[in-house]
């Protein structure tokens, strides 16, 4: 019955977004560039010599093509970061799981099929840690014959929350994966590429966003940060959440935001103070026993024709390590039953027919490479396989039959149970390397319980699957327990999701019906874990019908340096 509710409501989407549906075409130059912030000058992958790069405007149901040309000097991929791509796991985006990257001196054209996501998403570079530069945002309209399922706004703002390291992204990572240390915390947080006025560099910039008295804006929150967990606030003035990962949620006031990595949020602010300059201001969270460094940065928010200064003393952000505020912030995020939205259609206890249990944890693992300055190197795992990228992308590996590449047995429970958020003292995990994939049926019904584990300094892992929204439907702290948690489920009006937050001691639970075939990844967007191989794939096999199975391979798709 829910299998049949979701076709009917997609089929009555579809209808619609047919209706109106664009064309949109873009060209990306994607090339080294200059920058100058800290009173330094970092040389940086960027694309068309922006910081953060071009916006992606459309409307709701649009197909995109983007042309990618490859100016730099080492390949990469782009992602179309929450677009569900129906069928279309070709242009994906993420390096050797959909295809290898764009070569040095020649160019990929992607085609971005948006279907029922509304609000804001983002775009980012798919290889190594270049999405630390290589970003921008994607702008989804209602459609030509939609409204907002909230009063128009006066105008809109998108904002980006940056890491910034004084240096190029791929050679920070390529130097510490060399030598089998961690990466360095970064060297400051931006917004909109800018740094702010806490640094102490005089020729750094303040982003500003000039606003008329008693309008209404709508803030196009992207948090782009590599490894950080953020909150962000406007000085004096409540924040209206309307919208988490391209889907609209229950409207809710707010003094401060918590975004995750990979997560996008729709925001509603009202200038109705007195008229003056207020901060906008943004810095970590963690709940890791190693937190990353704690920067506050800073952007103005600007009445117009108002000149005055503001004062550095005035922000108030929860502290760093405030759980409460971060449980306080995602205990309100709810879905909302608006028609804007697909009909709610969470799997129920009785459809669940494929249950996965994954842990999360930061292994150690020999470092063997001649470059070595430790013994033993960091891995990241999933369930205790930690992920290695093959030589040719899983993807055509599954579509073309191709033996070697991947295998179908990545393991649905935990090899070992242990006090998994408890005192580790004498537990040694054995971690495996490999290339292993979750396989699931078109049409079944998912649910994946992810526990985070004290493995390595624990805290909190975003992760973010590919080619899906999902619906959030539990949490709780401490270790899952399977015959009593799922009683704690909230199957009325969970939030539909493309990026979740695991937290450090705890675990949360999703649902989704598997009906988008093709490979689609599953990794932490932690970049350093991503890195370190906390990832997966998950395989939705095809239907019995051309509508439930993968469009054919496109002839255009980068050459993999094997083949």
């Amino acid at each position: 019955m829910g299998l049949v509710t979701w076709f009917v409501g997609v089929l009555f989407l579809s209808t619609l977004l047919l209706c109106s549906a664009d064309v949109h075409h873009y060209e990306f130059f994607v090339r080294e560039s200059k920058f100058k912030k800290m009173c330094n000058t970092s040389t940086l992958l960027v694309v068309n010599n922006s910081y953060p790069g071009p916006e992606i405007r459309v409307h709701r149901g649009d197909t995109v093509f983007v042309n990618v040309h490859n100016r730099g000097k080492y390949g990469f991929t782009i992602h179309w970061h929450g677009v569900k791509q129906p069928r279309n796991p070709w242009f994906d985006g993420p390096e050797f799981i959909t295809q290898c990257p764009i070569r040095p001196r020649t160019n990929f054209t992607y085609k971005i099929i948006l279907s029922e996501e509304i609000g804001t998403l983002w775009w980012h570079a798919h290889s190594d840690w270049t999405r630390g530069s290589v970003h921008g945002a994607i702008v989804i309209l209602p459609a030509e014959n939609e409204t907002y399922p909230f009063p128009t706004p006066d105008g809109e703002q998108t904002i980006i929350l940056e890491s910034w390291y004084n240096g190029n992204f791929k050679k920070i990572i390529d130097k510490a994966l060399a030598a089998g240390t961690p990466p360095p915390q970064p060297d400051a947080y931006a917004i909109n590429g800018h740094l702010g006025d806490t640094y102490g560099c005089p020729t750094d910039t303040i982003f500003r966003m000039e606003v008329d008295y008693e309008k209404t804006y709508l803030l196009r929150i992207i948090n782009a940060g590599m490894n950080e967990q953020q909150f962000f606030t406007i000085m004096n003035h409540t924040l209206t959440v309307v919208a988490v990962d391209a889907s609209y949620v229950r409207r809710f006031k707010t003094d401060y935001i918590l975004i995750s990595p990979g997560q996008t949020m729709d925001v509603l602010v009202s200038a109705n103070r007195n008229a003056g300059q207020y901060y906008m201001a943004t810095r970590p969270f963690s709940d890791s026993d190693v937190p990353p460094v704690d920067f506050i940065t800073t952007g103005i928010f600007q009445y117009t024709n108002f000149v005055g200064g503001s004062n550095a003393s005035l922000i108030t952000l929860p502290a760093m390590n405030n759980t409460d505020a971060m449980l306080n912030f995602i205990s309100r995020i709810r879905n909302t039953n608006v028609t804007q939205n697909p009909p709610i259609n969470v799997p129920g206890d009785t459809d669940i027919n494929r249950r996965v249990f994954i842990t999360l944890a930061v292994n150690d693992l020999p470092c063997k490479n001649s470059k070595c300055v430790v013994s033993d190197g960091f891995a990241a795992s999933l369930n205790n396989v930690s992920f290695v990228y093959p030589h040719i992308d899983v993807l055509q590996a599954y579509y073309r039959n191709i033996r070697g590449v991947f295998a179908e047995n990545f393991p649905f429970l935990p090899p070992e149970f242990y006090d998994f958020t408890g005192n580790l003292t004498g537990v040694v995990s054995a971690v495996e390397v490999g290339t292993r994939a979750i396989c699931v049926n078109y049409g079944d019904a998912v649910e994946i319980v992810l526990q985070s584990t004290q493995m390595g300094a624990g805290g909190s892992h975003p992760i973010h699957l590919h080619g899906y929204s999902f619906y959030w439907v539990g949490a709780g702290f401490g270790n899952f327990n399977g015959e009593t948690d799922p009683s704690t489920y909230n199957l009325v009006d969970p939030p539909l999701m493309n990026t979740i937050d695991v937290p450090g001691t705890g675990w949360v639970a999703i649902r989704f019906f598997a009906n988008n075939p093709g490979v689609w990844y599953m990794h932490c967007h932690f970049e350093r874990h991503t890195s370190w191989g906390m990832s997966t794939v998950l395989i939705v096999r095809n239907g019995s019908t051309i509508e439930t199975s993968i469009r054919p391979r496109p002839s255009t798709m980068p050459r993999c340096h094997r083949t």
